[in-house]
């Protein structure tokens, strides 16, 4: 136990980079052309927040779930738990995260965007065109495949970050819907940072 001092970041990680990168450029390619569909979802999401209309929301936030639950289903559960156990747990974290976004833009009390502040709705907005644009662009520049790029509603770390953008641009912010996204950025920025250093 003397040698602590020698352990990198990289050493707690639970597989290679080069399996990380493989895993998502198979998952890519299985699911093909679906990332397509996810991209003109997010760009008609940031329209109807750009529009703010007032019956959006509800319509807005059944986006959002459907693509937490494909993600919780198709890659964290279905695939990424081949790679790492705590995945299944990840899992359940966005099937909730679904289910939270149900029932306080759906059921509950419908997402607004009509009234919302000024600066508040810009921030939101630019993170939201972050998670759909600027994400899987910087990837690129930084050297990824194309084959392996992360995309808005088929990747966790883009669909934490627009919900995020969403939560903010509305006339009030949900909080309990929140935390969720914001712990995946953590993990994701984590496990990102962890095989960078690798």
């Amino acid at each position: 136990m003397s040698e602590w001092w020698t352990y990198r970041p990289s050493d707690f990680l639970l597989f290679a980079p080069r399996t990380y990168y493989r895993l998502l450029e198979l998952y890519n390619t299985e699911i093909w052309p679906l990332q397509v569909v996810a991209l003109l979802a997010g760009a008609a999401i940031l329209l109807m927040i750009r529009h703010r209309a007032v019956s959006s929301g509800r319509i807005i936030a059944f986006l959002l779930a459907a693509w937490w639950l494909w993600v919780a289903y198709a890659f964290q559960w279905q695939r990424y738990a081949t790679i790492n156990w705590a995945a299944e747990y990840f899992a359940v974290g966005f099937a909730l995260e679904a289910l939270l976004l149900i029932w306080i833009g759906v059921a509950r009390d419908p997402l607004r965007f009509d009234s919302a502040p000024r600066v508040r709705t810009k921030a939101g907005l630019a993170i939201f065109v972050v998670a759909l644009t600027l994400h899987p662009l910087l990837q690129l520049l930084f050297g990824r495949d194309w084959r392996q790029l992360e995309v808005f509603g088929v990747a966790p770390d883009p669909m934490a970050v627009a919900t995020i953008g969403v939560l903010l641009a509305a006339n009030r912010i949900h909080w309990i819907a929140l935390p969720l996204p914001l712990i995946w950025c953590v993990i994701g920025g984590g496990t990102l940072w962890l095989i960078n250093s690798a």
